[in-house]
């Protein structure tokens, strides 16, 4: 049967789904934090760099001490001796010395063992070969327990040579070394002289090339923190690293360290008869901070105090640091996407946890976590965040405005960059944040574009936006061809008429576009939908034209 033009005509519409305006859906881009900070550590107490600083203009150590710890003095302590951990957990152990050396096993007989290494397992068995040369006088039986709990053995006790040191594992001592069993597993014990304890620590908290006056300081507030920080309820009293203060034994033993140590011996902060919690920290950046806002603890001479002697260390201010959110979300274990982070500030400048927002919550991560995770030098830092967001998704037609939005805080002037390949950048538009860092602009592509916010030093990541060319079709009005137009006009592409056969669409005639953007199609109309395709090309996503339906 042959169908009329007239009806064709009047057959001809705008499905009612391409009609309907959709809605946009606000969709987040990939988030940017920037990290910048001061200092090193956690900035309470005395700054190292600044008692350098302080130690250049020529303030002498208790000057230094007492600025860094107001209200405290300095006095004396009687301690002489202190114990060490130096390795728990540990399956074996090997201790050596250049020149022969004694040890006394955990029956209190004394062995003389020769120069060299000495390996020890849970057994603390002493080499077969050795002959005791005495019973110690001082190892008394233990008092009877009950049956259930027998008495701990002593520990085996290895004592240096007179001209000499031992070494546990390659690292030499000074002092004797205990080792007990704990849980079938070694842990080594050196009980040294205070003295010659710090001798080890400062040597390694301290650069041995720094001002004598620094070097004073940090022996006294060393020795004066190992005694007010004592462990309880244990055979030792300190650890061998961060837990206590890094000791390093004979090789952190410089001759400045040493004589700084000598010439203070004795010596400690104190605070109304106590000896004061001297907390230290490698750099302040420019103010220490209060116990309070870093512990939760409020000390009356740990407090937030300028320190403008700290700009003589190289981390006074740092970076920036770039992370990503997803990189965010991971080590900060967070359940859902993240887009946006702020940090919550304690008194004195420093964070006091990390505000964290979410897709779907708002999370809220202490100082310390945040800090230990994202492997930071300090909780002095500001974040600042640059995100670029578009509404809805997909392709958009070619003369058709895109709204994006986004955030970008604290981090100076920024504007809005657009790039068709991703290698070169161009400025697009300068951006004007408002309430919390919140931007947004209107931009009309031509072709597929991606796009970023832009500050100095750092940018979004780049949000690609996918330009799809303008495609109508119609019915001619004179013979019942399908013409239709392209914009832009793409001369040369070929437009591929499709037909729908139940839920596909198949392809009836292709048809080249001219050279002012209009095409034709010479085909016999069936009753059915009809719709126009290109596919992609130039720059442009492919698109398809609004349904026509053809009636008989």
């Amino acid at each position: 049967m042959r169908i009329s033009v007239v009806a064709l005509l009047l057959a001809v519409v705008v499905s009612a789904a391409s009609a309907q305006t959709v809605p946009a859906t606000p969709s987040y881009g990939e988030a940017l934090l920037v990290v910048s900070g001061r200092g090193w550590g956690h900035g309470v107490g005395m700054s190292q760099y600044g008692a350098y600083g302080q130690a250049k203009a020529g303030r002498t150590y208790d000057q230094i001490l007492s600025y860094y710890y107001p209200g405290t003095e300095i006095g004396r302590t009687s301690t002489t001796q202190v114990r060490v951990l130096l390795a728990e957990g540990r399956s074996a152990v090997t201790i050596s010395a250049a020149v022969p050396f004694t040890a006394r096993d955990t029956t209190g007989r004394v062995y003389r063992l020769p120069a060299g290494p000495l390996t020890l397992g849970p057994s603390l068995t002493l080499p077969a070969a050795q002959t005791p040369t005495s019973t110690s006088s001082s190892v008394q039986a233990p008092a009877p327990e009950p049956k259930a709990q027998p008495a701990p053995k002593p520990p085996l006790v290895v004592r240096p040579p007179k001209t000499g040191t031992l070494s546990l594992d390659g690292r030499a001592y000074r002092g004797q070394l205990e080792i007990d069993v704990q849980g079938g597993y070694l842990r080594v014990v050196d009980v040294v002289g205070l003295e010659s304890y710090l001798a080890g620590v400062v040597g390694g908290e301290m650069p041995f090339t720094w001002p004598q006056e620094a070097l004073r300081t940090q022996a006294v507030a060393a020795r004066s923190y190992a005694l007010a920080t004592m462990v309880k309820g244990k055979p030792f009293d300190l650890y061998s690293d961060v837990r206590s203060q890094v000791y390093l034994g004979v090789g952190a033993e410089k001759p400045s360290t040493t004589s700084a140590v000598r010439s203070t011996a004795g010596e400690v902060v104190m605070y109304r008869g106590t000896v004061a919690r001297t907390m230290y920290s490698s750099s302040s950046g420019g103010r220490t901070a209060s116990a309070l806002d870093v512990f939760g603890v409020a000390v009356p001479y740990l407090v937030t105090k300028p320190d403008p002697w700290d700009k003589a260390s190289p981390y006074y201010r740092w970076g920036p640091v770039l992370l990503g959110a997803r990189t965010l979300q991971s080590k900060l274990d967070i359940g859902a996407r993240v887009v946006d982070a702020s940090v919550a500030a304690t008194p004195s400048g420093r964070m006091r946890s990390l505000v964290v927002e979410t897709t779907d919550e708002s999370e809220t991560v202490p100082a310390s976590l945040v800090r230990t995770a994202l492997g930071l030098r300090s909780t002095w830092i500001s974040v600042g965040v640059l995100r670029l967001d578009r509404s809805g998704t997909g392709p958009v037609t070619f003369g058709s405005n895109v709204d994006l939005g986004g955030v970008a805080r604290g981090l100076g002037p920024a504007r809005l960059a657009a790039s068709s390949d991703a290698s070169s950048w161009a400025p697009a538009a300068a951006l004007t944040p408002v309430s919390k860092g919140a931007v947004a602009v209107s931009v009309k592509p031509v072709r597929t574009m991606r796009y970023r916010i832009e500050v100095e030093g750092a940018a979004s990541p780049a949000l690609l936006v996918q330009v799809a060319p303008r495609l109508e079709l119609a019915l001619a009005p004179d013979d019942g061809a399908l013409t239709g137009t392209v914009r832009p006009k793409l001369a040369g592409t070929t437009v591929t008429i499709e037909r729908r056969k139940g839920s596909l669409w198949a392809p009836v005639r292709d048809a080249p576009v001219d050279t002012v953007g209009t095409f034709r199609a010479e085909l016999t109309l069936a009753p059915g939908s009809y719709r126009a395709r290109i596919g992609p090309t130039g720059g442009l996503a492919a698109a398809t034209s609004p349904v026509v339906q053809v009636s008989g």
